[in-house]
């Protein structure tokens, strides 16, 4: 392995600014598009579950879109601002209920905090992942190309593992602070990112054959359950019993992003960020790139269910997804100040008084 993780604890992180958790997630990781490349050495590929959305976090904060961000569960816990007179952050991924120093914020947009501010970064109704991230991102180093975090194999982000209470990541903006100029921006993610709706659209294969008709039949037409045995490397979900033709042993090959394995039980798990590299277990199908969102926001206990689409309109999905994403740039609006009730009493909004019994 080459590069050395960046490892800070402490209010300053030796000196330099950070942007320290305070009170942690139940589970945050440093995260970015991926390790690319590797795969075939053994190397989990990583990176984020939901690609969109931290591309559209690091877009509000004025990065590329694959920069290394925090990628969290459930909630994205308390962060302060130590080192640096200003930073600019944004989150992205659901309507997490987000506050500054005790006052909300709106999800989906970029927000400027000043030293000492807190940021607080509660749960969403309609997302288990969320994403944070600083403008100029954060300075950590690189492990074969990448900043993503693989706990498993202690590879990436913050000396390998889950972000903790106390931890100080070290900003690339420095001491000077990182905010660039003009007003915080906001996403509408409705208009801006693909949905994240029902069913998740998968291409069958590549040992679809594998399985019996019915097995084919019932995994298209059933609604499966997320378990509780769902995580970043995969979820394995309940529902009918998918029957194998003749065994479930496969000479073992490489293991994409999506790919829905069938072990002996005959419960489809599907594979995700944090996926082993190969695998000996037949794949009834994969789900297409722009739809892995939606199985990575579900949580246990969420229904789902598939439709296959033929790999030519697989093709054409993905090429404007990726189009979709190149173009986030040019979706976001400024934010033109926050309408609170202190700011609403300082404005005159009576145009005029009509008596209703002279009307």
């Amino acid at each position: 392995m080459t590069g050395d993780a960046v490892s800070a604890r402490g209010d300053d992180g030796g000196g330099g600014a950070v942007l320290v958790l305070r009170a942690a997630s139940p589970l945050a990781t440093v995260q970015d598009l991926g390790r690319v490349g590797w795969q075939r050495f053994g190397v989990s590929v990583c990176g984020a579950t939901d690609a969109a959305s931290l591309s559209a976090a690091n877009v509000l904060a004025g990065n590329p879109p694959g920069a290394p961000a925090v990628e969290f569960t459930l909630d994205g816990g308390e962060w302060e601002l130590a080192g640096a007179p200003l930073c600019r952050v944004a989150v992205a991924g659901g309507a997490f209920a987000i506050a500054v120093d005790g006052r909300p914020v709106a999800s989906w947009r970029s927000v400027t905090l000043h030293e000492g501010s807190r940021l607080r970064i509660g749960p969403a109704p309609d997302a288990l992942r969320g994403y944070l991230s600083v403008a100029g991102g954060f300075a950590v180093a690189l492990q074969l190309g990448s900043a993503a975090t693989h706990v498993r194999t202690a590879i990436g982000g913050l000396d390998g593992r889950a972000l903790r209470a106390d931890d100080a990541l070290p900003l690339a903006g420095g001491a000077a602070g990182s905010a660039p100029a003009g007003p915080d921006r906001m996403l509408d993610p409705a208009s801006a990112l693909p949905p994240r709706t029902l069913p998740v659209r998968v291409v069958l294969g590549p040992q679809d054959d594998y399985f019996t008709d019915e097995a084919v039949a019932a995994f298209l037409g059933s609604d499966y359950a997320v378990s509780r045995e769902a995580d970043r490397m995969g979820y394995r979900l309940d529902g009918p019993r998918l029957a194998h033709r003749d065994g479930y042993n496969i000479v073992s090959d490489g293991i994409a992003a999506g790919s829905i394995q069938v072990p002996g039980s005959g419960q489809p798990i599907v594979l995700l960020a944090d996926r082993q590299t190969t695998g000996g277990y037949p794949k009834i199908a994969t789900v297409i790139t722009s739809d892995l969102a939606a199985v990575a926001q579900s949580r246990p206990g969420d229904r789902l269910r598939f439709a296959a689409v033929p790999l030519a309109e697989a093709h054409a999905i993905h090429r404007a997804w990726r189009s979709r994403l190149a173009g986030l740039a040019g979706r976001l609006t400024p934010v033109r100040g926050d309408l609170d009730s202190e700011t609403l009493l300082t404005k005159n909004l009576i145009g005029g008084v009509v008596d209703a019994r002279r009307a």
